[in-house]
């Protein structure tokens, strides 16, 4: 996918490959007939990814009951993923974005502004992808509360 371009509701999105915190490769593809909840946050162990991750994993098993799977996408190192999903008790994947092909396939790279300084980074970002590999639904931007819980709201009602 050619930079500057993103996914877009109601299109397929790429067939994606990466590299899971335990240093495993994982393609999109293989969650055929799943839908998938691809989540991408700033960064590991900070509080309100730390958050985010918690809230996921509190819905995981309704998740997993509406037949969906998560992944957690940042570009932190696998190390940095394999303590973050160890510590907080992760029962899905992070993916280990570090040459950002996930981040700049969805566009979740942008300029942000931290203690008056101008910086590029990921803007918290989810996607809800279908069975058969259609964007669903997306939320760019958000905040952290309540977030998981309308994805999984949004996905019930699918």
């Amino acid at each position: 996918m050619s930079a500057g371009k993103s996914v877009a509701i109601g299109k397929k999105v790429p067939q994606l490959s990466g590299t899971t915190d335990a240093g495993t490769p994982l393609d999109l593809a293989s969650f055929r007939g799943k839908w998938i909840v691809i989540y991408f946050y700033p960064r590991d162990s900070t509080p309100g990814c730390t958050t985010e991750a918690g809230d996921f994993r509190d819905l995981y098993s309704k998740f997993r009951r509406l037949n969906c799977e998560i992944l957690g996408v940042s570009r932190d190192p696998v190390a940095s993923h394999a303590r973050f999903r160890a510590k907080q008790q992760l029962p899905f994947a992070l993916i280990a974005d570090t040459d950002e092909t996930w981040c700049k396939a969805f566009d979740v790279i942008h300029e942000k502004v931290l203690y008056g300084k101008r910086h590029l980074g990921i803007v918290r970002s989810t996607f809800l992808v279908d069975a058969e590999g259609i964007l669903r639904a997306e939320w760019r931007a958000l905040k952290v509360p309540g977030h998981a819980a309308a994805v999984l709201e949004q996905l019930a009602a699918a």
